[in-house]
């Protein structure tokens, strides 16, 4: 902490204040090993004023790409430290550290307005070559050409362009003349705009049931995405008729093979599986098992609306994160979908609407003492404008499906002990008929509190 204060009062990011606020500070692990600084500015962002600043329509962005066969993506080193807190604000950004009381000159990560004032900044800055051979999505930039020629001239252009502004990149993440990219979610090459194969790798990798348990599970899934899927019925049949009589054992077949296959297949192409609308608000279910969390990202669309899927995640859950209590494997699940789906939901043109089966999270916001890791996951939700509200387990099946897909069978939580095993000599069992005449005569011990009984 004292290395990163003396860095950024050198090189101009902070100053010391006498400001009256007084947020705290701490950092979280990055990616590539480095530490992040994060400010809790939740108080000053309940406050703030939001700034709408639209985000390019992805679909309309992606289709100036026809015809390129080359790409160069930019990444900056920290992007929102480019801009300069506008005089006279700077007070409302001050933190307290055990080495003092700063405040910042430069955009901090942690403030509500971030991602729409880059937004706005960098299409100032490049707005002569957006849509021409430049696609700018918060701080994401991609240079798109033609012709290697063509290109050389293109991102020599923006980055003189970048120069001028005293815009710095972070080169060990910046890919240039590239055939083919990722970028907001998709695969772009010269062939043309694929679906990241991400969005669908949880539902793709789903293993086939092993126990009667596992394919209700699966049906589950299946059967809310029922409407989009032609003669559902047909294809689930084999998968149906192993439920029939209620059979102690799966009895797996070649035609349950090819119906399970059939529908995983069916929940990642069109008409189900559908391309994100920023114009419309998002839905994030989520779910968290003893193995597993799982997430459906998903929006309202046709006529009539109904909810369709975007993309599916899933992650297993290592040793250290099987050790959280459910509520914070619950929370877990919520922030590893919003990094997963960051490019989408980050700077939303609408609030979007978290669902999960664990009650107490719909006040995490409000919650005044949080531990270390759910301050730092609290800072990191303040990017997100969203709320959180309460689904019933039954009702959540989606997210609980693919939370559940890492275990054959998962036996029941046992609750962690309050106090350690070696500090327990053994237990003791009393009926409530032989405590009163057990303590008749037994005198409290010296110095504890009256109006209990002991047993000695």
């Amino acid at each position: 902490m004292e290395e990163y204060i003396k860095e950024a009062l050198a090189q101009g990011y902070i100053r010391p204040s006498t400001s009256p606020a007084a947020s705290s500070f701490f950092f979280v692990a990055k990616k590539d090993g480095g530490l992040r600084p994060c400010i809790d500015y939740r108080a000053l962002n309940q406050i703030t004023v939001k700034f709408r600043y639209p985000l390019p329509l992805v679909p309309t962005a992606l289709e100036h790409l026809r015809g390129a066969t080359i790409f160069t993506k930019l990444d900056f080193r920290s992007a929102y430290n480019l801009i300069r807190i506008r005089e006279g604000d700077e007070w409302k950004t001050a933190f307290i550290t055990p080495t003092g009381h700063y405040e910042y000159l430069v955009m901090p990560y942690g403030l509500a307005n971030a991602p729409s004032v880059f937004q706005d900044f960098i299409h100032e800055v490049l707005w002569e070559f957006l849509h021409r051979c430049v696609l700018v999505y918060i701080d994401d930039i991609l240079i798109y050409s033609r012709s290697l020629a063509e290109h050389r001239q293109h991102v020599a252009e923006v980055l003189e362009r970048l120069r001028e502004f005293q815009l710095f990149l972070k080169a060990e993440k910046c890919s240039f003349h590239q055939p083919s990219v990722q970028f907001l979610g998709y695969n772009i090459s010269s062939s043309g705009i694929q679906m990241d194969e991400g969005k669908i790798t949880a539902v793709r990798d789903w293993p086939a049931p092993a126990t009667m348990k596992e394919l209700q599970r699966f049906l589950g899934f299946a059967n809310f995405y029922r409407r989009f899927i032609s003669n559902y019925s047909s294809i689930a049949d084999p998968l149906t008729n192993l439920l029939r009589n209620k059979p102690k054992s799966l009895l797996w077949s070649p035609a349950a093979e090819g119906a399970f296959n059939t529908l995983k297949r069916a929940f990642t192409t069109a008409p189900l599986l559908i391309h994100p609308d920023p114009d419309k608000p998002f839905i994030v279910e989520v779910d968290a098992s003893t193995t597993g969390v799982g997430a459906v990202l998903s929006q309202q669309q046709g006529n009539p609306s109904c909810l369709h899927p975007c993309a599916f995640f899933s992650h297993k859950l290592n040793p250290a994160e099987r050790n959280y209590d459910i509520g914070n494997r619950e929370l877990l699940a919520i922030k590893l979908a919003l990094e997963e789906w960051r490019h989408w939901l980050e700077g939303a043109r609408h609030p979007f609407l978290v669902l999960t089966d664990h009650k107490n999270l719909e006040y995490l916001r409000a919650a005044k003492r949080l531990n270390p890791r759910q301050a730092r996951w609290a800072l990191f939700f303040t990017w997100f404008e969203f709320s959180i509200s309460f689904r019933p387990g039954s009702k959540n099946t989606k997210a609980d499906a693919l939370s559940r897909m890492f275990a054959p069978e998962e036996s029941p939580e046992t609750p962690e002990p309050i106090l350690p095993a070696d500090l327990i000599v053994s237990p003791i069992t009393w009926s409530q008929e032989t405590l009163p005449p057990a303590n008749a005569s037994t005198n409290a011990p010296p110095g504890c509190p009256p109006g209990s009984q002991y047993i000695t």
